[in-house]
């Protein structure tokens, strides 16, 4: 299963946790096994980062022992991640500036995610933050073609024992689109207009990555 072909799937996890620092290596561990079910370890090690975060805040703004609940959810082209708790003293960027720690928490959280804010709850609140997945769309597009490639060099008879340089693999990444032109054609279709709309395509991820 991957985050990328779920469609109108709706994916979402939700994970109870004790607000304890024992309890760190348990959650990013849940972390990193839905986003490998999601498609997505590409970004694991920024979730895992501010999933400890915000569940040290807890810890130390709320309490240790406290109960808490962390819910993973991708959102289009983000991930949502939020840490739920039972108070409803919302946490204030600049009363972090202060502390030692100045550059960790919050801040850090900030520099990481797309948008973050905290949303008052029935029970409490939630401090919530979004991250990217064009990462992980990007690295899953360069592992799928890596495939393709592999694939198609064992069936055009190509020796590949030893590893090929760049030129030789660029010169196969040549030979995989005139076959599919090829291909195209046969089928009725128009190659030029193909062409047009990968670069298209190409062009709009690179600027969205960039």
């Amino acid at each position: 299963m991957s985050i990328h072909d779920e469609g109108e799937r709706r994916l979402r996890c939700v994970l109870p946790f004790e607000a304890a620092p024992a309890e760190l290596q348990l959650l990013r561990k849940s972390v990193r096994r839905h986003l490998k079910l999601w498609g997505a370890l590409d970004v694991n090690d920024e979730v895992e980062l501010v999933t400890t975060e915000l569940a040290t805040n807890v810890i130390k703004h709320v309490g240790e022992g406290t109960a808490a609940t962390l819910v993973l959810e991708p959102r289009g082209d983000r991930l949502r991640v939020e840490v739920h708790d039972k108070s409803r003293i919302a946490p204030a960027l600049s009363a972090v500036c202060g502390e030692a720690e100045c550059g960790r928490g919050l801040h850090l959280l900030a520099s990481l995610s797309e948008e973050w804010g905290t949303l008052l709850t029935a029970t409490g609140k939630a401090v919530w933050c979004e991250l990217s997945l064009e990462p992980a769309r990007h690295c899953m597009r360069v592992r799928r073609a890596a495939q393709v490639l592999d694939e198609y060099r064992r069936v055009a008879g190509v020796n590949s024992a030893l590893a090929p340089s760049f030129a030789v693999l660029e010169e196969s990444v040549t030979d995989v689109i005139a076959d599919l032109l090829h291909w195209l054609v046969a089928q009725g279709g128009d190659p030029g207009e193909a062409l047009e709309r990968a670069q298209m395509h190409f062009e709009a991820e690179a600027d969205a990555a960039a």
